[in-house]
């Protein structure tokens, strides 16, 4: 099984780019050429929030047109920059998705997996939260999974980092809750995130916690107290996850550009350690 795992898109009104600099809709159309052309073809596509830049109509009228054309099933979740209501009127949903008590989260058996897609939208803020009814979802969705292993995707982080201006803004409300869910289910292989346009990866509540990179900017990497909030134009990156028997979840950073290659690991015959 293969998951193609992209977050943090960004989609913009037509001819805006965010912050007047990422030309998030360029970036994210050929971040998703890119997954659609992988061989072997993805079983699906996950994207974990920060769908839109605003929110507005009009973006997700402009990302439904480009998933469109991915010609893959595709599960979401929303991250800080999106509006519930908007995303559900302007995007085809999957069927799996889940309008559990108004929130936009998905329970996906694909394989021997399943997939939780969980909402940490809190309207009006940047950080991330899981009230009570999205905790209970989680739960519930774990325990009916029995012993399948388990990926539970999500906006926010629920760790610390050390980029301190991200961390301000992590899963807040309800982390010390989840991660008492997550230790009571070893079968949970990972927990997956975007938020923080970085790829960073450790270990939380016994298992491991993975942020992918964004497709469009990232975010500066400064760990120092005081660093400024601010992102480069480093080459962007989504992630892919499989899944094999007796292999567990393996995962890969994959960049979206193509570079010079692939060349063929041939020595030089004149190398002092070259073979016949």
């Amino acid at each position: 099984m293969l998951i193609a795992h992209m977050t943090d898109l960004h989609i913009r009104p037509p001819g805006k780019p965010a912050y007047r600099v990422s030309e998030t809709n360029a970036l994210s159309e050929r971040a998703l050429d890119a997954i659609a052309a992988l061989r072997p073809r993805p079983d699906l596509l996950v994207i974990t929030g920060d769908l839109t830049d605003c929110g507005l109509a009009e973006e997700y009228a402009l990302l439904q047109e480009m998933l469109g054309r991915v010609g893959m099933p595709v599960l979401m979740v929303p991250g800080n920059h999106d509006r519930r209501d908007n995303l559900v009127a302007g995007l085809t949903l999957d069927p799996r998705t889940v309008h559990d008590s108004g929130f936009v989260q998905f329970v996906a058996d694909i394989g021997p997996m399943r997939l939780i897609g969980l909402d940490t939208l809190v309207p009006g803020r940047s950080a991330g939260g899981l009230c009570e009814a999205r905790l209970a979802f989680l739960d519930r969705a774990l325990t009916e999974a029995g012993e399948r292993p388990v990926a539970i995707f999500m906006h926010h982080p629920p760790f610390t980092c050390g980029i301190a201006h991200m961390d301000a803004i992590r899963l807040l409300d309800g982390a010390d809750a989840f991660a008492g869910i997550v230790a009571r289910h070893p079968n949970i292989e990972r927990i997956l995130c975007g938020h923080h346009h970085r790829p960073i990866v450790t270990r939380f509540a016994g298992t491991i916690a993975q942020i992918a990179p964004s497709v469009t900017h990232q975010v500066t990497l400064d760990l120092t107290d005081a660093g400024a909030a601010t992102f480069h134009m480093e080459p962007p990156a989504y992630l892919l996850h499989s899944f094999r028997e007796g292999a567990g979840l393996v995962s890969h950073t994959a960049y979206v550009e193509r570079y010079p290659g692939p060349y063929p690991f041939v020595l030089d015959a004149d190398y002092p350690g070259a073979q016949d």
